[in-house]
């Protein structure tokens, strides 16, 4: 006589392949809005260091560093979603400003 384990045991011929489609299709979901949050970061950045104190105002300055702020805390949950814990890397690659990242998760009225 021979004991078979209960099926809820078992592995699934996908784990042992280690192909689970819904893993899979998470996973690229996860880095296209990584890739996506981290093109906002840039145009964000960009726009900050196009700022000129000569044809635009104090106040342009503080909503494009607001907008960069936003856009760098957004880039920065989705990296923590996927795994990624240490913003350091990140922050030398796109050169963040430490004005941005002082902002970071702030609430403004």
């Amino acid at each position: 006589m021979s004991v078979r384990p209960p099926q809820s045991f078992r592995q699934s011929q996908q784990d042992r392949n280690g192909f689970n489609v819904l893993e899979y299709e998470l996973m690229s979901e996860r880095a296209d809005a990584l890739g996506r949050h981290g093109l906002k970061v840039e145009a964000a950045l960009t726009a900050l260091k196009a700022w000129t104190g000569e044809h635009q105002s104090a106040e342009e300055r503080e909503r494009l560093v607001n907008d960069a702020s936003d856009a760098v805390w957004a880039f920065f949950i989705q990296r923590e979603i996927c795994g990624l814990r240490n913003n350091r890397d990140a922050i030398q690659r796109y050169g963040i400003p430490n004005e941005v990242i002082a902002r970071l998760g702030a609430i403004r009225k």
